[in-house]
């Protein structure tokens, strides 16, 4: 039978790639982590991780299991929820969907004044890219979501709850990372990690960038997720262009830097909703979040 808190490690450790970081994030050395996850790998059979002394990385069978895994801590997560709101009652439940992108700084700040302005309401957190939130919305699967704007026609109602300005990543040891503030014409014939066309507002954006001010970096990757650009860029495989608070996912062999353009670039998050949902507690919900705007 799976141990729960093991499962709850490799999480951790696939999120962060990095032993040290990991360990801190659970309060513990790096020995009883190593240990949490060869148990782990001894009770499914397979090598979830590879280690060297450079880096670290997921086997096929470690990211296969990581979505798995994803799913079980949060259903064990919701069954501690459900328990305690039977044990001693509250005024109910919000189901909030986010992309990966509000952990870096918003979702914090926003998750600290519910908990303070209105701790009797029960935040059910899940994580979606913006094409699920509006299906889950539209399905009643979910109350408000956290997503980058919407790009499709719908009825959703939407504000913008946080900007913020995109930013070049450089592995440290790049000549680029010696310039305060790099042009755009520095990236030609650069490798560069891109988004792909799962997160399509940054890779659209970022494409209109590139096509706008002409310049031709050589793309030899296109991800996701901020964290798994990050996570490349760490590795030295290449340049990216990033929103400015991925800086809080503290890779230490990464520089930020501002970029030089003509006209500003922003990314923008979205509080979306639908007139349509019922539940009680939105509007409240909804204060709290406009409450936590922020812009850079």
């Amino acid at each position: 039978m799976l141990d729960m808190g093991q499962v709850r490690s490799f999480v951790i450790l696939a999120s962060e790639l990095n032993f040290s970081r990991a360990a801190r994030r659970l309060n513990i050395t790096q020995p009883p982590l190593s240990r949490q996850i060869k148990l782990l790998e001894q009770e499914l059979d397979v090598t979830l991780v590879e280690r060297t002394s450079r880096r670290v990385s997921l086997t096929a069978a470690g990211m296969t299991f990581l979505a798995e895994a994803q799913k079980l801590l949060e259903q064990s997560n919701a069954a501690v929820i459900a328990t305690r709101r039977a044990a001693r009652g509250s005024a109910g439940s919000v189901k909030i969907a986010f992309v990966g992108a509000a952990t870096y700084s918003f979702l914090p700040k926003f998750i600290s004044r519910a908990r303070m302005a209105a701790p009797q309401i029960e935040l059910e957190l899940v994580q979606m890219e913006t094409s699920e939130q509006l299906q889950a919305i539209n399905a009643g699967d979910i109350d408000i979501g956290f997503s980058r704007p919407l790009a499709s026609p719908n009825h959703l109602e939407n504000i913008c709850v946080a900007r913020e300005p995109l930013m070049l990543a450089i592995p440290r040891a790049h000549p680029l990372a010696a310039t305060r503030r790099p042009t755009l014409d520095a990236l030609n014939g650069e490798p560069f990690i891109t988004f792909s066309a799962p997160a399509r507002y940054l890779h659209d954006k970022l494409a209109r960038l590139i096509a706008e001010n002409m310049i031709t970096p050589r793309i030899v990757q296109s991800m996701t997720h901020s964290q798994a650009i990050l996570s490349l860029v760490s590795a030295g495989i290449g340049l990216a262009i990033v929103p400015a608070e991925t800086q809080n996912a503290c890779f230490d062999n990464i520089v930020f830097r501002p970029l030089d353009l003509s006209d500003e670039c922003i990314a923008e998050l979205h509080l979306i909703w639908s007139d349509d949902n019922r539940n009680p507690l939105l509007w409240e919900i909804r204060q709290i979040a406009s409450s936590a705007i922020e812009t850079r």
